[in-house]
């Protein structure tokens, strides 16, 4: 029994030694700001998509903004694929502001995805429709993560805190609350 147990621990060991160690995780560089990941990935990626939809009212009449050209059927399929892969970007520990908005970024994969379907099928109409759920995803995700920040900053700027009130004021006031408290 003895040289059992001593054998498979024996083998154990073995084992042990022979696998290879778990590979070190992978190494993310999110140093870049969020501004300038919008800035520099996302929004090109969204407006190279965009510019291919819908149409644009002009003199002569109405203009599909539908590209006419293999190279404008790729730029737009081309902007779309960045916004899916910016997606995954978004969700890296670094990037990631948490669960919703990382529901927000898969979103954004979705969206993106389908709106590439429809450019490579040269599918206007459908490009218009997915471009407009694109859109619908920045637009919730904005509202929730960029507007109350840039919100906050204009208010502050455009409303700097009022001065306090001079001693002898703020002392009268005290003097007025303590008479008027319990009436």
């Amino acid at each position: 029994m003895k040289r059992s147990v001593l054998a498979l621990a024996s083998l154990a060991v073995l084992l042990a030694a022979c696998s290879k160690p778990a590979p070190p995780p992978p190494k993310f560089d999110t140093s870049l700001d969020m501004k300038e990941l919008m800035g520099h990935l996302v929004d090109p990626g969204s407006w190279a998509f965009w510019r291919a939809t819908g149409t644009v009212e002009t003199a002569e009449g109405e203009k599909s903004n539908a590209p006419t050209t293999e190279e404008g059927w790729e730029a737009a399929e081309s902007g779309a694929t960045e916004v899916m892969q910016a997606g995954n970007i978004l969700q890296l520990p670094g990037n990631s502001r948490g669960p919703e908005f990382d529901a927000f970024a898969q979103d954004l994969i979705v969206k993106a995805k389908a709106a590439r379907e429809a450019a490579e099928a040269k599918d206007s109409k459908r490009m218009f429709d997915t471009g407009a759920a694109l859109y619908q995803v920045c637009v919730a995700c904005h509202a929730k993560y960029v507007m109350p920040a840039y919100i906050a900053a204009r208010d502050k700027a455009k409303y700097p805190p009022l001065p306090d009130w001079p001693a002898d004021v703020k002392a009268a006031q005290s003097k007025f609350n303590a008479t008027t408290a319990g009436k």
